[in-house]
């Protein structure tokens, strides 16, 4: 399998309260979170090209990798990283997802080919609950509960498509563009530490 990864690293990342762009800082290996996150794919032989989307002025000599600017919101930072896509497949991964295991990796590329639209995800193990005003509407089941993650997998043409007849609807991940022209997405069930960088005390310690 062929494909390009586009990581979206544009964000400022505001709740990690750290003075800058989260993915800058330096973990606990001497590589920032996004040199991290570059590797992963980096050193994958089925990865032509790594497109870095962010608002920092970041500069590689590494020919795999191209950096492009972000958009004013993310789905305008996708879209600039899918203009340099050339591969059939594309995955698309947060900037701030930094353990990203290889297995998980293999695991939605090989979904991907099969089904065309794929994602990482969680299975939830706690109890959910439908809430308004304060007070617990419903409970949900939750063997059917999935939290979505990244890297999320798309054939090119497939995920082009939709992001041109993108008509201005904010969505939180790039699935739900698929979902909402009616294309189906699979979810590959990840038990890995896949976790995303978000607040202050997620840096604890990593």
């Amino acid at each position: 399998m062929n494909y390009d990864a586009v990581i979206v690293a544009a964000g400022k990342g505001s709740r990690a309260r750290l003075g800058f762009n989260k993915v800058l800082f330096k973990m606990r290996n001497g590589k920032t979170v996004i040199e991290n996150v570059c590797d992963i794919f980096l050193q994958d032989s089925d990865c032509q090209k790594v497109i870095l989307v962010c608002g920092d002025n970041v500069k590689s000599n590494n020919k795999k990798l191209t950096v492009v600017r972000g958009g004013e919101e993310r789905y305008h930072s996708v879209m600039n990283g899918l203009n340099e896509v050339g591969s059939e497949y594309v995955l698309i991964h947060d900037g701030a997802r930094p353990f990203l295991n290889k297995e998980a990796l293999d695991a939605i590329k090989k979904k991907v080919t099969e089904k065309d639209a794929a994602i990482l995800g969680k299975r939830a193990i706690d109890t959910i609950k439908i809430v308004n005003d304060d007070k617990i509407v419903s409970t949900v089941n939750r063997d059917i509960i999935f939290m979505a993650e990244t890297p999320q997998g798309f054939k090119t043409s497939l995920i082009k498509e939709c992001y041109e007849k993108w008509d201005g609807r904010k969505f939180t991940d790039d699935a739900s563009l698929l979902e909402s022209y009616g294309y189906p997405v699979y979810v590959v069930d990840d038990r890995h530490d896949n976790r995303k960088l978000t607040d202050k005390e997620d840096f604890e310690n990593i």
